[in-house]
């Protein structure tokens, strides 16, 4: 009614291409290469056991688990190929290579022992590979004998621990051909290797057969040869002499061999085997509701491994450390590398990474590389040094500012105050004392409020006490033309044409300040990337444009001042300002053209700073080259501060 069998694929398909004829279903225990039969449509054919593809999958994940990436293949000559087709993809999906492929011959040819002695001597060299720490076995138990046999050639009293201190995997299980070598070489298979089997389980009744299963109750040809293999004895044949002293009492105890050489339970080609008989029983016995069985899932099963005093390693390389990344090399498979530190701004928090990442924006690579650590916000404070400095600045330009104004205020009818417009001088300080004050602005922490206010207020600020010292200077040099015959200036001389200067320039700054606020305002932002290891807050202008507008119109005011200062600086009058206004605004100009390129080669806390530095010292030349000589006569030279000197002539 059916067939079961055999054990390797070349059998079952012997056995195939017999009984297809007769359409006898054959059922499959024993082979997990399934493509190795010539299975077509009209061959009944069924595999008990599942399909190869599967132990892919289970070899993939036993490599990746222990971190081998540099694995020897041992394969049979005419499997090799086809067993690469398949594996050699899910390899490199994985990050796993080859280090060597050897075939194994099917069969010894002693007619050629060049040919055969050049075979032995290439595998001999595969086994002993210093980077290759695991070797995979595909094949059936010929290639498992042809290696063991290798491997006595090599070290025949097997002195060598742990069979050249390799891992061995084998594809294909262990079967009673290899009971001949275990004996005689060592009763564990390479000292221990990892196989793939079919899952199993504890059958009923299967053990107790085993306890009283003996040749002389069961007279089986099949049992009697089991015997002499597993006991290395014979049972008497008068017509055969024997090699083997030893004789067989047929009452030896199965349970007393090693696990290696006799498995007690059940392996998986037995369960194969009782379940292809209960599938063809059930099939048989339910033909008209047929169901199909369910395959069973493979396992991996470590066969009496013992632990090594380390995790043996098999790798081409070296792992990469983290802050290094793998850098392939020419020529070379991709398991094969260099180890190259990552570059700076990158770093790699894993071992063996195919290349550096960046750290986020707010983050930087520490020493190692390894890692990103989080930026500081930092910004130009007034605990700082530099902070500390100008803050000490600006409040001592505001203190001597206020001191001036309160002397000129106190000294208010004095010649030298009343002779040169005592409103346009306190207009002038009173701009001067906020100009000292804004720069604070700068040197608070950027918010939404101070933004939005430290340019303006500084450029409108700016703005009156400039267009206070060109109102000065216009009046000076209307008042001298006025006093000619028959001018017509002489309306003009007076408080009308100081206000409306003042108010006309002051104004259309802030007209420009207004727009700038209502169209692209200043705002706080972080720089993550002036500084490689800290996170900037600072203001963004938001329109570069009204930027340089606003300082573009203070430097026409400066320069108009000091066209009309320069002009009127020869005029007879003792108390001319326009020689100091001239030094002024020269000053000034000098201050804020070199403002510029310093600004624009500066970035973070070093740019506020140059803007703050810019502010004080324009100031101060104001301050200084037109106020301080006034207060030197007023506080030292009191004698000259009289009637008489305003009509005292060069």
């Amino acid at each position: 009614m059916a067939i079961i069998g055999g054990l390797g694929p070349d059998t079952s398909s012997f056995m195939a291409e017999s009984v297809h004829v007769y359409k006898i279903p054959q059922l499959i225990y024993g082979s997990f290469a399934q493509e190795d039969f010539l299975i077509t449509k009209l061959f009944p054919l069924y595999c008990m056991v599942p399909k190869e593809e599967h132990q892919y999958t289970g070899l993939i994940q036993l490599f990746l688990h222990f971190g081998w990436t540099w694995i020897g293949l041992f394969a049979s000559e005419n499997k090799e190929e086809r067993f690469l087709k398949k594996l050699q993809q899910l390899l490199s999906q994985n990050g796993l290579c080859l280090a060597f492929t050897q075939n194994i011959p099917q069969h010894l040819n002693f007619e050629d022992l060049v040919k055969l002695w050049n075979s032995v001597t290439i595998i001999s060299d595969k086994l002993i590979d210093q980077k290759a720490n695991v070797f995979l076995v595909y094949g059936d138990s010929f290639t498992i004998v042809w290696l063991r046999t290798i491997m006595f050639m090599h070290d025949p009293e097997n002195k060598e621990s742990a069979s050249f201190r390799k891992v061995w995997i084998l594809m294909n299980p262990i079967d009673f051909i290899l009971m001949g070598t275990q004996w005689s070489w060592d009763l564990q298979m390479f000292h221990g290797a990892l196989s793939f089997t079919v899952h199993t389980r504890d059958i009923q009744g299967f053990k107790e057969f085993l306890q009283v299963i003996k040749p002389s109750t069961h007279k089986d040809g099949f049992i009697q040869e089991v015997w002499e293999r597993l006991f290395d004895c014979s049972f008497s044949k008068a017509d055969l002499p024997s090699l083997i002293n030893e004789t067989c009492s047929g009452e030896e105890i199965l349970e007393n061999l090693p696990g290696p050489l006799f498995e007690f339970q059940m392996t998986g080609e037995s369960y194969s085997i009782y379940n292809a008989v209960y599938a063809v029983a059930h099939s048989l016995h339910e033909a008209v509701r047929s169901k199909s069985q369910p395959r069973e899932i493979q396992r991996v099963e470590f066969a009496n491994l013992l632990p090594w005093q380390v995790l043996p390693i098999s790798v081409c390389n070296n792992h990469c450390s983290p802050g290094s990344w793998k850098k392939g090399l020419e020529g070379k498979q991709f398991c094969c590398y260099n180890c190259v530190l990552c570059p700076e701004g990158k770093i790699s928090n894993q071992k063996d990474m195919d290349d550096c990442i960046q750290c986020s924006e707010d983050h930087y690579p520490n020493k190692e590389k390894n890692g990103c650590i989080l930026k500081l916000v930092v910004f130009l404070t007034f605990e700082e040094t530099l902070g500390i400095g100008l803050v000490s600045a600006a409040l001592c330009l505001f203190f001597l500012t206020s001191w001036i104004l309160g002397t000129f205020i106190k000294h208010r009818d004095t010649p030298i105050v009343r002779a040169n417009n005592r409103s346009l001088t306190y207009t002038i300080l009173v701009s001067l004392l906020l100009c000292f004050l804004s720069s604070l602005l700068f040197l608070s922490q950027p918010g939404k409020v101070t933004c939005l206010l430290r340019q303006p207020t500084f450029g409108i600020t700016f703005s009156v006490a400039i267009s206070s010292v060109l109102a000065k200077t216009i009046t000076v040099v209307v008042a001298f033309m006025a006093t000619k015959p028959g001018s017509q200036l002489r309306k003009w001389v007076g408080k009308r044409l100081t206000f409306s200067t003042v108010l006309s320039c002051s104004l259309l700054q802030v007209c420009i300040c207004i727009l700038w606020l209502s169209t692209f305002p200043p705002f706080p932002e972080l720089d993550m990337h002036s500084e490689s290891q800290a996170a900037i807050l600072q203001c963004n202008e938001g329109s570069a444009f009204f930027f340089y507008c606003v300082l573009g119109y203070m430097g026409i005011l400066a320069i108009a001042s000091f066209i009309v200062a320069f002009l009127a600086r020869k005029l007879p009058d003792s108390f001319n300002e326009a020689k100091f206004i001239t030094f002024s605004m020269l000053a000034f100009c000098s201050v804020w053209i070199s403002f510029f390129p310093a600004y624009l080669s500066t970035k973070g806390k070093a740019m506020v700073s140059v803007e703050v530095f810019s502010i004080l010292s324009s100031s101060s030349a104001l301050l200084g080259c037109i106020f301080l000589p006034k207060c030197y006569i007023i506080v030292f030279r009191p004698e000259l501060n009289h009637r008489e000197q305003l009509i005292k002539r060069n």
